[in-house]
C-alpha cells in the first residue's frame, strides 16, 4: 500500500490514534459499512462524512459480518481488499475492520464525536443512535438520496446476462 493512503488499525490500535487525534482537539467521525463493490453513492457517503470536519475513520465490516448481512455469495472481495480501497480515498483518515454484528461497540470504544450515516436513514432510525447519544456525540445524515448500490449493482448485472442468453 503507498503511503497516500489511509492507515488500516486494529481496534487497539485505533483506539490510541483517537485518544491522540482527540488531545490535539480534532473532532472525530466515524462512518461504517460493508462497501463490497465500491460505487459512486459511497464515495458520495464518504466524501460528505469528511465535510463533517475532524478525523474521518471508516469502520468496514468483517467477511464474516458482510456475509451475514448480505447472504449468499457476498462479500465479492475479501476484508482487506475493501479496507485498502477505502484507504486510497482522499476524503479517509483511518480505516479499522470490526467484526461485531453492529458498530455499537466500536462507538463505544472511541467516543466518536459524529457517526455519519447515509441517506436511506433518518436521525431517528439510526440502530446505534442511542449508543452515539450516550458517549456524547450525534447523528449526522450525510451523502445523496440513496439511488446507488451493490446489490442492485449486482442484479442489473444479473438481469443484463439473462438477456443476453
Amino acid at each position: 500500500m503507498s503511503d497516500l493512503s489511509a492507515p488500516i488499525l486494529s481496534r487497539k490500535e485505533l483506539v490510541k490514534r483517537v485518544a491522540d487525534a482527540r488531545e490535539q482537539g480534532s473532532t472525530i467521525v466515524l462512518a461504517n459499512g460493508c462497501f463490497d463493490l465500491l460505487h459512486v453513492g459511497h464515495i458520495r457517503y464518504l466524501a460528505g462524512a469528511k465535510e463533517l470536519g475532524g478525523v474521518l475513520i471508516v469502520a468496514i465490516n468483517s467477511d464474516q459480518q458482510a456475509h451475514a448481512l448480505k447472504g449468499e455469495g457476498r462479500p465479492f472481495m475479501p476484508e482487506n481488499e475493501r479496507a485498502e480501497l477505502i484507504a486510497a480515498l482522499k476524503s479517509v483518515d483511518i480505516v479499522t475492520i470490526f467484526d461485531e454484528p453492529t458498530v455499537e461497540q466500536l462507538i463505544r470504544d472511541i467516543r466518536p464525536n459524529i457517526h455519519a450515516k447515509g441517506t436511506d436513514y433518518t436521525t431517528d432510525t439510526v440502530p446505534e443512535r442511542d449508543i452515539i447519544r450516550e458517549v456524547g456525540g450525534r447523528v449526522a445524515i450525510v451523502g445523496d438520496p440513496k439511488d446507488h448500490s451493490s446489490t442492485e449493482l449486482i442484479e442489473k448485472r444479473g438481469r443484463g446476462e439473462q438477456d443476453k442468453g
